[in-house]
């Protein structure tokens, strides 16, 4: 790549980091909160998910830009990259609905557009660039990992 990609590449993934960081900050105490949780079986302990997400908010990242950096008709990236945001979006708004304002189901029907929005992404993705939809693969069955965790908190809180 030259440097001009490798400098979007990396700016891409940087805002994607940017909005977990950002997302974090409004959500309060995350790691308190979650150990406060009746949990369901599968509960990960609560440092993995700081090892977990800034690793698929790179993956995410750099799918973003190999799709903005692709051959694919404008209208075909316009629409893929709309969806994109959108779940970057909601994925912001998650945590702080579910830890922030502490409320467990307005989480899962959060997470839930979340789901459909991901999967949504990673298929149109996939369609401009197969290595983009393959990237969104491991944040997609993490989206959904978390949905079987909200809905469980939500049940057993």
């Amino acid at each position: 790549m030259k440097k001009k990609n490798w400098q979007g590449a990396i700016i891409s993934i940087l805002f994607a980091e940017l909005v977990g960081v950002m997302s974090s900050l409004f959500s309060g105490n995350i790691k308190e909160d979650y150990m406060n949780y009746i949990k369901p079986m599968f509960a990960p302990p609560d440092w993995l998910f700081g090892v977990v997400w800034p690793i698929l908010y790179a993956l995410m990242g750099l799918a973003a830009f190999l799709v903005y950096k692709s051959d694919a008709e404008i209208k075909v990236k316009i629409k893929a990259l709309t969806f994109y945001f959108l779940q970057l979006v909601f994925n912001f708004l998650w945590p702080i609905v579910f830890f922030g304002f502490n409320l467990t189901w307005g989480g899962v029907l959060v997470i839930c557009i979340l789901d459909i929005l991901v999967i949504i992404t990673t298929y149109l993705f996939y369609q401009i660039n197969k290595v983009a939809g393959n990237l969104m693969v491991p944040y997609l069955l993490w989206i959904l990992f978390a949905t079987y965790l909200n809905i469980g908190i939500a049940l057993l809180n």
